[in-house]
C-alpha cells in the first residue's frame, strides 16, 4: 500500500476541524485508510541516520497514512482532504469536466512514427489558472512522484512531465531521435548536454539512475519539443530546465508518455476531465446477499455518493445510476461499487450472522509434519534458522561449485539488489551465511532449517513448484560427519522409516561438487533419492568466508507424507 505523508496541522486546517490522534485514526478506518505512523522529520532522520544528522530538522508532526493501491486519487493532501470532506458530508462529490480555452484553439501534441521504436503512446492536457504556494507546489511534485512509483511502475509504463505553459508555445511534437542528435539543458543544470552525456551523468544520481535502463539500450530516445524547438523533456528520464514549474506558474502543460496504452489513458486521456455513468441493477440485492447490508436503494445511493461516486436511484426497480469520475479508474466492475458501499456503511456496522454451512478446520498435512519435525530436531540439540527465500545467483551456483544453468533456479526479472536475484533452490547457502554471521559464537554451531525451495517445473501451470526441504549443518574444528549421520538416523526414526535397502532408507557413495570427494553420500528412501549428506568441500567453505570444517545434510521431506 502506498504511504502518504502529510503535515498534521495543514491537514486539520484543510479539513476545518482539529482531531485527536485517536479520533483521526478512527476516521481513517471508517474511510478505508490506516493511520500507520505519527512522527516528525526529526524523528525519521534520527531513526534512519542517527541523532547527529537530525539536528536542525523540523519537529512538525507528520501523519503517515496508508492508502489502498487502487485509490490513486488519495495520494496527496488535496485528494485526501477532498475524499474525507465528501465522506463526512461537508462537501459535495466533485464533478469533473473537460473545458476548452476561453481564447484560442486547444493545444495540440503531434506524435511521430519514430516513437514506435521506444515509447509509442502519449497524451497531454493543460491545467489553467493555478495558484501555487510552497505547500501546494510540494504536494503537486510529491503526487507526481507517487504516481510514478505506483500505477506508472517506476516510469516503465508511464512517465509524467509537467511544464510552465507560459514559457513554451504549441503545437508540441513528440518524436524519437538517436541520442547523439539530442541536446538540451536538463532540469537544474547550468549547461547543455547530449542525451548520451546525460545517461553517463545520471549513472551516479541517486534518484534518476533507477530509470536509465528503460531507454539506454534503445537506438533512439523519446523527446518532446515545442514549436520553437525548445526541449520540454526526454521521457522518462528528465525534463528540460527551460519549462520548469515555479511558484509563479499559472498554467501547467502536462504530458504523459507510455509503453502501456491502458495506463496512460487512465492518467490522461483527451477526455480526462469527463465522467461516465453506469447503471447497476443488482447492487442492492448483492449487498444484502453477500454482506447482509439490508438498506433501501436510496440509502445505498447516498452511501456511494459519500465515496465520491455520485449516485441516484433511477426509480426502476432497484436500479442505481452511478457516475464514475475520471479519478476513480479503479472502478471496473459491480463488485468495486459494492466494496465502496460496504465501506461507507461501516464494516463494524455489518451484522454478525451464523454461517449457513459448518466446516471443521484441519492443519495442512505438510505443515503438520514440518512442525512435528521442528520440535524434535530442536530437542536433538540443533538451533532453527529462518532465511530469505530469495538469494543471489552466486549463492546457489558459484559458491557451491555448480553452474547456474544446472540449478533450475527461478530468476527475478528486475531484482532490487544482487542479494535477491533468484528464488533459492537449496537451503544450504542460507545456513552457511548464518554461520558466517555468527562465527564469534561458541563452537560447535549446529543449525537446521525446514522451509520451501523453488524449482522450475514445466509440468506446472506456472512453470515452477515449491518443495519442502530439511537442511542441517554442523560446524566445528572437526567435520563431525557422524553427528550429521546420526541426525539423519534420528530423523528417519521420527518419520518411521526403518533402515533397509528395499522398503526403508539407506545411503550410498555419491559425487557432488559441493562436497569433499569421497565424503558425500546420497540418501535413498523406498528406492527413491531424497537428498544428500557429507563433508563440505574446502572451496565451498572458503567462499562463504568460513574457516573450519563443516558437514551438511539436505533432503526432501514431502515423500514421507
Amino acid at each position: 500500500m502506498p504511504t502518504v505523508g502529510v503535515k498534521r496541522d495543514l491537514l486539520f486546517k484543510a479539513l476545518g476541524k482539529t482531531y485527536t490522534d485517536e479520533e483521526f485514526d478512527e476516521l481513517c478506518f471508517e474511510f478505508g485508510l490506516e493511520l500507520d505512523e505519527i512522527t516528525s522529520e526529526r524523528e525519521i532522520i534520527s531513526r534512519e541516520q542517527g541523532d547527529s544528522k537530525a539536528s536542525g530538522a523540523s519537529d512538525v508532526i507528520l501523519y503517515k497514512i496508508d492508502v489502498p493501491a487502487n485509490r490513486y486519487d488519495l495520494l496527496c493532501l488535496e485528494g485526501l482532504v477532498r475524499g474525507l470532506q465528501v465522506f463526512k458530508n461537508k462537501l459535495e462529490a466533485p464533478r469533473y469536466r473537460r473545458v476548452s480555452p476561453v481564447s484560442g484553439e486547444p493545444q495540440k501534441l503531434f506524435i511521430t512514427k519514430e516513437t514506435a521504436a521506444v515509447r509509442p503512446h502519449a497524451v497531454a492536457a493543460v491545467l489553467r489558472n493555478i495558484t501555487f504556494t510552497q505547500e501546494r507546489y510540494d504536494s503537486f511534485i510529491e503526487l507526481q512522484d507517487k504516481l510514478h512509483q505506483n500505477i506508472c511502475r517506476k516510469r516503465s509504463l508511464v512517465a509524467i512531465g509537467t511544464h510552465d505553459l507560459d514559457t513554451i508555445s504549441g503545437p508540441f511534437t513528440y518524436t524519437a531521435k538517436p541520442p547523439g542528435d539530442i541536446s538540451f539543458k536538463p532540469l537544474n543544470q547550468t549547461k547543455e548536454y547530449t542525451a548520451t552525456q546525460l545517461m553517463s551523468l545520471y549513472k551516479t544520481d541517486s534518484h534518476l539512475k533507477h530509470y536509465l535502463h528503460i531507454i539506454e539500450d534503445k537506438p533512439v530516445y523519446p523527446i518532446i519539443y515545442d514549436s520553437n524547438g525548445v526541449v520540454l523533456s526526454m521521457p522518462p528520464i528528465i525534463n528540460g530546465d527551460h519549462s520548469k514549474i515555479t511558484l509563479k506558474t499559472k498554467n501547467v502543460f502536462v504530458e504523459c508518455t507510455a509503453t502501456d496504452l491502458t495506463k496512460v489513458l487512465l492518467r490522461g486521456e483527451p477526455n480526462m476531465l469527463s465522467s461516465c455513468s453506469l447503471v447497476f441493477s443488482s447492487i442492492v440485492h448483492s449487498l444484502s446477499r453477500k454482506s447482509h447490508i439490508c438498506e433501501s436503494t436510496e440509502k445505498i445511493a447516498q452511501l456511494l455518493t459519500k465515496m465520491c461516486l455520485r449516485s441516484q436511484a433511477t426509480g426502476v426497480g432497484d436500479e442505481i445510476e452511478v457516475e464514475i469520475p475520471p479519478t476513480r479508474s479503479d472502478v471496473i466492475h459491480a463488485c468495486d461499487i459494492m466494496e465502496d458501499a460496504a465501506m461507507a456503511y461501516g464494516f463494524n456496522n455489518v451484522p454478525h450472522t451464523t454461517p449457513r454451512t459448518y466446516t471443521v478446520a484441519n492443519q495442512f498435512p505438510l505443515n503438520k509434519l514440518t512442525e512435528l519435525l521442528r520440535q524434535d530436531l530442536a530437542a536433538a540439540g540443533f538451533t532453527e534458522a529462518l532465511n530469505f527465500a530469495l538469494c543471489s545467483e552466486e549463492d546457489v551456483a558459484d559458491k557451491l561449485g555448480k553452474k547456474i544453468s544446472e540449478t533450475r533456479a527461478v530468476h527475478i526479472s528486475n531484482p532490487k539488489t544482487a542479494e535477491f536475484q533468484v528464488a533459492r533452490t537449496t537451503l544450504l547457502p542460507g545456513l552457511l551465511k548464518t554461520i558466517a554471521s555468527n562465527r564469534k559464537m561458541p563452537l560447535p554451531l549446529k543449525l537446521f532449517e525446514i522451509s520451501d525451495v523453488v524449482l522450475k517445473d514445466e509440468t506446472k501451470d506456472v512453470g515452477a513448484r515449491n518443495s519442502r526441504r530439511f537442511c542441517a549443518v554442523y560446524y566445528n574444528k572437526s567435520p563431525g560427519f557422524e553427528v550429521i549421520h546420526g541426525l539423519l538416523d534420528r530423523t528417519m526414526e521420527l518419520l518411521e522409516v526403518k533402515s533397509a535397502r528395499v522398503d526403508g532408507y539407506h545411503i550410498q557413495a555419491a559425487e557432488d561438487s559441493t562436497f569433499f570427494p569421497g565424503r558425500c553420500a546420497e540418501i535413498f528412501a523406498r528406492g527413491k533419492s531424497v537428498g544428500r549428506l557429507g563433508v563440505l568441500h574446502p572451496d565451498v567453505i572458503n567462499r562463504f568466508e568460513l574457516t573450519m570444517p563443516c558437514s551438511a545434510l539436505e533432503m526432501d521431506i514431502e515423500p514421507f507424507l
